[in-house]
């Protein structure tokens, strides 16, 4: 190959399907920036938290690596957040981070940059080329370390790399790499076993369901054939297996607590819940279950610290997942680094049948269809009177009402997610797709980015204003590529669920409200189309006109729904 450094990573992004650019560019990225090819599309965000944020939903949407390009220091620094979203969220990313001129990088120019640790441990690669030659094949790298980690792999480029002379060189990357990923039934043997025999079983489901199976992951050879890269499909495969192996045990299944996503379809009779998040409830929740499985989840999500054991005396814990680390830190008594899809597919022939769960789930939600759910939501909370501000939960149980099957349901919420949990049950594996991070300025970008990879799905975004507010420059990005999300912000002005802690604590909050903010008014400074909604007939009327539309729809919208502080909600 003859050319440039910049000419061969450009047939490096095509052949591994890399052909849209999330940036906010700098004077580092100009070199390699302008003049694109006109099969690379730009998409231009305005903050580099945004930037990554769109390009982590649109690797969620695709079920593939995304591009994002970041400027030097202050870009990367910007961003580092949302790549610590994108690693625990478990989202394949490749990141270009530009670097000053190397000819005098040892002099530390203006816009030099420390690159190197700046992210710190949240990428699952990075790599600062020794030379400019190496450069092409540092990306092709990071495509691979990217899906095989399932997280974001950076390379850090000099400006003056681009214009190198590029002529017989090696790139230090596989052109095609498979993972196969079948598990024989000799190796599934002691985990058949010990589902055979127990007597009270349950599942945990967690994102990780949709974790691949084979996989080869080219979109487009070198000779220019086409290679089908396994992608989204598989995490309806993911279900699938779940779901077959939960009806072949008759047993509840939970959600993780803190997931990116739904690992178990949540209005299926035997879902049971999300998974309590702290020890003690935890212990609870399972003590009806002598072998507990989780699967494509952490054994087990926690937040605030509580002492004592995860599960009661008697209960054996196994795991399947295909994360390394989440294996190699589990206390459970039996771990398959393994694609929980392709196990499940296994175990679902291999164990006997058993008839529907042999007893309820304690201290739980009843395990009821989706009807049963809303019905009772409808009794719990009703009309508001007249002239009372709307709850959360009221504004979710008239979405959930009108929420198409298919929808994208991204969740960004902190003080209203428990009731969006109880209310709007995910009914396809992007049913819920949240931060498991936890920091803010996810849901607005993500997505943007959603639905930019899935444009026949209607894409619903709902965040509080606190959490809109860190991710708010993505609507002028929505707005000017034509992205028609609906965004439900719920507004009450404040901190609620950090108001809400420091009562638990005793103290008094020290930071004040922030009633002054209008999401409505920033959206439409942004060029995005925004309502305000204070009434539950204004909320009914701007539903049943919007949602029949996201399918079709090209221009994004903006919900001011103003909520009051449910007096009950417990973090």
């Amino acid at each position: 190959m003859v050319g440039t450094v910049r000419e061969a990573t450009f047939e490096v992004l095509r052949r591994f399907g890399l052909t849209t650019i999330f940036c906010n560019p700098g004077s580092t990225e100009v070199a390699l920036l302008t003049g694109l090819p006109d099969d690379l599309r730009f998409v231009l965000a305005l903050h580099e938290g945004s930037v990554v944020g769109m390009a982590t939903g649109w690797a969620i949407g695709h079920g593939a690596p995304a591009l994002a390009v970041l400027h030097t220091a202050a870009g990367l620094g910007n961003a580092v957040g949302a790549i610590a979203t994108a690693r625990a969220n478990r989202v394949p990313l490749v990141i270009l981070v530009g670097q000053q001129d190397r000819r005098h990088l040892a002099l530390e120019p203006f816009l030099a940059g420390r690159l190197a640790g700046l992210a710190g441990d949240y990428p699952v690669w990075v790599d600062q080329p020794v030379r400019a030659q190496d450069v092409p094949g540092a990306v092709a790298r990071a495509f691979h370390e990217a899906v095989t980690f399932r997280g974001p792999a950076l390379v850090v480029v000099p400006l003056d790399d681009w214009a190198a002379p590029f002529e017989d060189e090696t790139i230090a990357a596989p052109t095609r790499l498979l993972r196969p990923a079948a598990v024989s039934d000799e190796s599934l043997a002691p985990l058949a076993a010990l589902l055979s025999e127990a007597h009270s079983p349950a599942i945990v489901a967690g994102a990780g369901v949709g974790a691949s199976a084979d996989m080869d992951v080219v979109t487009s050879g070198p000779s220019g054939e086409s290679v089908a890269f396994a992608g989204s499909g598989v995490r309806e495969v993911g279900w699938t297996a779940v779901v077959a192996l939960a009806e072949r045990l008759g047993c509840p299944v939970w959600q993780e607590s803190f997931g990116a996503m739904a690992g178990f379809p949540q209005d299926h009779p035997q879902y049971a819940g999300v998974l309590p998040a702290d020890r003690a409830r935890l212990r609870a929740a399972l003590a009806a279950y002598d072998v507990v499985l989780a699967v494509g989840a952490p054994v087990f999500r926690q937040y605030p610290f509580d002492s004592g054991p995860l599960v009661e005396a008697g209960t054996t814990v196994a795991l399947v997942t295909d994360d390394p680390a989440e294996a190699h830190r589990s206390p459970a008594d039996l771990a398959y680094l393994a694609a929980p899809a392709a196990v499940c597919e296994r175990l679902a022939v291999l164990v006997p049948a058993r008839p529907a769960p042999r007893r309820p789930v304690p201290d739980g939600p009843e395990l009821s269809p989706e009807g049963e759910v809303l019905r009772a939501a409808h009794v719990l909370h009703g009309l508001p009177r007249e002239g009372e501000v709307l709850r959360a939960a009221y504004v979710l149980h008239q979405l959930a009402k009108r929420l198409p099957a298919n929808a994208v349901l991204v969740e960004e919420t902190p003080s209203s997610r428990p009731d969006l949990h109880r209310l709007v049950p995910a009914r396809n594996p992007l049913g819920f797709v949240s931060a498991a991070m936890g920091g803010l300025g996810f849901g607005v970008p993500a997505a943007v980015g959603l639905r930019m990879s899935l444009p026949d799905r209607p894409v619903v975004a709902v965040v509080g204003d606190g959490s809109a507010l860190y991710g708010v420059h993505a609507l002028w990005s929505a707005a000017h590529y034509r992205v028609g999300a609906l965004f439900v912000v719920l507004a009450n002005g404040r901190y609620a669920i950090m108001d809400r802690l420091a009562d638990k604590a005793g103290g008094k909050a020290p930071w004040p409200a922030f009633t002054e903010v209008s999401m409505g008014g920033m959206a439409r400074s942004l060029g995005c189309a925004a309502r305000r909604v204070n009434t539950a007939e204004e909320l009914a009327a701007v539903l049943d006109e919007v949602m029949p539309t996201l399918v079709d729809r090209e221009e994004p919208l903006l919900l001011e729904v103003t909520v009051a502080v449910d007096p009950d909600f417990q973090p």
